[in-house]
């Protein structure tokens, strides 16, 4: 399935509707993060299609991939909930990235 940046970041868009990301004061742009974001992760999915990985090892690159970002993502949370004095839950943290 081959998708473009402009479907990918319509489906990004939808699913920050479910999950809106804070980005406060930053000093850049929604839509320009989103496609700088897209188009490396397009460009990743490029190299490795053609690295000539089998599907199952393209599949736990990604599943691994996703853990290191899921783990920084928590870190973050963690260290501005310390920075406001407020109490960490680890487990309510990892709901959101939790199936169903």
């Amino acid at each position: 399935m081959e998708v473009t940046i402009s479907e990918l970041t319509g489906l990004l868009e939808e699913l920050e509707k479910e999950d809106p990301v804070d980005y406060g004061d930053l000093p850049f742009g929604e839509p320009e993060l989103r496609g700088l974001v897209l188009t490396s992760l397009l460009e990743r999915h490029r190299s490795l299609q053609a690295s000539g990985l089998n599907p199952g090892d393209v599949n736990l690159t990604y599943m691994l991939t996703t853990a290191l970002l899921v783990i920084e993502n928590l870190v973050l949370h963690a260290r501005l909930l310390v920075l406001q004095g407020q109490r960490i839950d680890v487990s309510a943290l990892l709901r959101k990235y939790s199936a169903g």
